[in-house]
């Protein structure tokens, strides 16, 4: 109940978050309704694991972006209103789980209507109920039944099935949201306090070797999954909604490619503040590389699924060129597309959140700047510096990490 009652506070700008969260959750609810029609429709062929693995992906996307909802949002952040109701600290994370969930709950409570009257299951669920009157009136509704054969139409769905992959969206939000706040709120009581008299440094990220590490891991993996792909002759998984062949092993291998890019971003947005401010920097580089090292933990995981999703796109733009696995195949399918579109939303989504937080943060640091006298031009100058050093270095390492996983796949 408190949950709901915050929702009335919220912005406008804040709503349109969490209805993107909830937009995102449905249609991750309806990629994997399509996955368990499809595998019901056709219980011979094999991919059904494959289909559910391709929906690893933008499950992953949708709890990324929930989670960097959640960081910005003020009220799961220790307030003195929120401790005079009992809501202290310690159920911080319960109320941010809360709050996720709810969100993705109701994206995945409108998916499942969509997709049974696309399905054309509709019209026949709400016509053996009382008042069915309504059922034989969606049998003539626009769209109904017109991606029966792509849902698997035609088998019924089971009930305890689906309901269980619709649970998955809103408890994967609500479990990271509140491991997430629990991070901030330890960070935050451990956080150890500078001398007065010494300028304080900003820490070191630690994630640049581990993800690294996972990011060769991934390549690793993705070269011997290829190498058994295109040696065997076999059926594999396909792509949703496209009859291309992917083995799940090179799946694995990209989710782990995009773990260890996200697991590296905060190590890499510091590089790029250290080497801003290398040598006898000025003003303007002194001030752009400073401000990216302290707030590398706050905008590193955002940056790293953003540079994790550019090497997707680079590596799926370099695959369908001829003389790879997949040159020449068949367009993207409905399917794949919803996919890639929720990944590609939530991954610009949240970095645009955490450019949005980065902001709010930094407003009583520029204030005090300009009281003592630093002109906002060259604010402004800095601003622009460090997005283009940023971006910059994201996009090299996305090529460099997209013609490595591209590799494995040419013929």
């Amino acid at each position: 109940m408190l949950a709901l009652r915050l929702v009335r506070t919220f912005r406008p700008s804040a709503l349109v978050r969490r209805a993107l969260v909830a937009c995102a959750a449905g249609a991750v609810g309806f990629l994997l309704l399509s996955a368990l029609g499809h595998a019901v429709a056709h219980p011979g062929r094999p991919g059904a694991a494959g289909r559910l693995l391709w929906c690893a992906v933008p499950l992953a996307a949708c709890v990324h972006l929930a989670v960097a909802v959640v960081r910005g949002d003020p009220s799961t952040r220790p307030r003195a209103g929120l401790d005079a109701v009992g809501v202290g600290s310690a159920r911080l994370p319960l109320l941010a789980a809360l709050t996720a969930g709810l969100y993705c709950a109701l994206g995945c409570a409108l998916a499942l209507p969509v997709f049974l009257h696309l399905r054309g299951g509709l019209a026949g669920v709400l016509a053996g109920v009382p008042g069915g009157a309504l059922g034989g009136a969606l049998e003539g509704a626009p769209l109904a039944g017109a991606a029966g054969e792509l849902l698997g139409a035609g088998r019924p769905l089971p009930r305890a099935a689906a309901l269980t992959l619709l649970a998955v969206p809103p408890l994967a939000a609500a479990g990271a949201s509140a491991v997430a706040v629990r991070m901030r709120a330890a960070y935050r009581g451990h956080r150890p306090e500078p001398p007065a008299a010494l300028p304080r440094q900003p820490p070191v990220p630690a994630g640049l070797p581990w993800g690294v590490a996972a990011t060769a891991t991934g390549l690793a993996l993705e070269t011997y999954a290829a190498e058994r792909l295109i040696a065997s002759a076999v059926p594999r998984a396909p792509l949703p909604g496209s009859p291309d062949a992917l083995g799940p092993g090179i799946v694995a291998g990209w989710l782990l490619i995009a773990a260890g890019l996200v697991l590296a971003g905060p190590g890499l947005v510091h590089l790029c503040g250290l080497l801003l401010a290398a040598g006898r920097p000025g003003a303007l580089r002194l001030l752009s590389g400073r401000v990216l090292r302290e707030e590398a933990p706050r905008v590193g995981h955002p940056a790293g699924v953003l540079c994790a999703v550019t090497a997707g796109a680079l590596t799926a733009v370099r695959l369908r060129e001829p003389g790879t696995v997949l040159g020449g195949g068949a367009a993207m399918g409905p399917l794949a597309a919803l996919g890639t579109a929720v990944v590609v939303v939530c991954a610009v989504a949240g970095a645009l959140s955490a450019a949005s937080d980065l902001r709010a943060a930094r407003a009583p640091a520029n204030d005090g700047l300009r009281r003592l006298g630093v002109p906002r031009r060259l604010l402004r100058a800095a601003a622009v510096l460090r997005t283009a050093a940023l971006l910059g270095v994201l996009v090299s390492v996305a090529w460099l990490v997209a013609e490595l996983a591209s590799v494995p796949l040419a013929r």
